[in-house]
């Protein structure tokens, strides 16, 4: 799973370590996986667990609490004309306004109280003014795309805050939630992530991704706070016969990673089948080593890539599903086939939903509402099981 802010759901355990007093893990493998060619900055991180008490599973994601990246911080006191050795609130106590910045609270994204506030305080902010009117909306959104808080202190010098303000104008600083890449049967005391680092540039600026630059750039000599985060819906079946066909392009491959890994070290029976997608396959294929032996030792049933950079036309991992959905349909209908999805919702998952009931369809001699009755069905009977974000 990418960076997105998470509420995490805590785990049962006599574990000292809470969601609100998350452990704090070490990092201790730091690994770039896409190649200098890729146009992503695709990172394995692996983080010791060492002591620490709790448990989680394969398809449960991980909560990581980042830190904010220091540079910004010292850009915004700046800005403000602040010290950093104010005090101001954090939850129920006090802190200084640097620490407040750099641990708690969320430093990136304009809130709408704070740019409601910088039309307040500005001398003019005539575009921003009517951009925050109630039929604007879209509007508002095109326009903040790749704006950050420092750009409007920067921009509009004039708004002045003394640090209690500003902190008051800001939200919480939230833990992201990553699905892990690992199993604690084949990797005990520790957990796995794949991601994206996110830098791009905007406004002359070069923007970082907060929790993803916090692990590619900052933990090496810090804790890594994490805290596990159950997704039951996308546990693995309970039956280890069962077979399950796994379509996880870029990131989204990590818990099928951590499935494949689960599935040997339990001796489970049921047969495998992977859809993996990404941009190209000399310096985009993730985890191609471990494919590779899980195929050797029989557990990786079938794989099947999609390279959508590789040829002229664009191929990805519904085109894949399209192609084999003979074979799908007989290892869905006919064997009992579990479906899981896992990576980006916007598009992706719903093209690979759009090809599951369009093989229903036609592999199945059903009608378009059959079909999409009987995809429903495999929903409702948790054998079509999504993790997508």
């Amino acid at each position: 799973m990418p960076e997105t802010a998470a509420s995490v759901k805590p785990a049962k355990s006599s574990s000292p370590y809470t969601r609100s007093n998350p452990f704090p893990a070490k990092l201790t493998v730091n690994r770039r996986l896409s190649g200098p060619e890729s146009e992503k900055d695709t990172r394995h991180f692996e983080v010791d667990l060492a002591g620490w008490g709790l448990s989680f599973e394969v398809g449960d994601s991980m909560a990581v609490y980042p830190t904010n990246d220091p540079a910004l911080v010292n850009e915004i006191l700046h800005a403000l004309g602040a010290k950093g050795d104010e005090s101001v609130p954090v939850a129920k106590n006090q802190k200084s306004f640097r620490e407040a910045l750099l641990r708690d609270y969320s430093i990136t994204q304009p809130t709408p109280k704070f740019l409601k506030a910088i039309v307040e305080r500005a001398s003019a902010a005539p575009m921003l003014k009517e951009l925050l009117h109630a039929d604007r909306k879209q509007d508002l959104v095109d326009f903040l795309w790749g704006m950050e808080v420092i750009d409007f202190l920067v921009e509009h010098p004039s708004a002045k805050f003394v640090p209690e303000e500003f902190v008051g104008l800001l939200t919480k600083l939230q833990p992201r939630l990553y699905s892990v890449a690992s199993s604690l049967r084949a990797f005990p005391d520790q957990v796995h992530f794949i991601v994206d680092v996110v830098t791009y540039e905007s406004n002359g600026r070069l923007r970082k991704g907060v929790c993803s630059t916090f692990m590619a750039e900052r933990a090496d000599n810090v804790p890594v706070p994490v805290y596990p985060s159950s997704a039951k819906h996308f546990h693995l079946p309970e039956d280890g016969d069962t077979p399950i066909i796994m379509v996880g392009p870029g990131t989204g491959i990590a818990p099928f990673r951590a499935y494949l890994q689960d599935r040997q070290a339990t001796g489970a029976k049921g047969k495998n089948w992977l859809f993996f997608g990404a941009q190209r396959e000399s310096c985009d294929y993730a985890y191609k080593e471990d494919f590779a032996r899980f195929k050797r030792d029989g557990i990786l049933t079938r794989l099947d890539c999609a390279w959508s950079r590789d040829q002229a036309h664009k191929i990805y991992v519904q085109h894949k599903l399209l192609e084999n959905a003979a074979e799908i349909w007989k290892w869905i209908d006919g064997e009992g086939a579990q479906f899981f999805v896992c990576g980006d919702a916007r598009r992706m998952a719903k093209d690979v939903d759009a090809a599951l009931r369009k093989i229903v369809q036609e592999h199945g001699g059903k009608s378009v509402e059959q079909a999409n009755e009987y995809v429903e069905k495999l929903k409702n009977n948790k054998r079509y099981k999504r993790d997508v974000y």
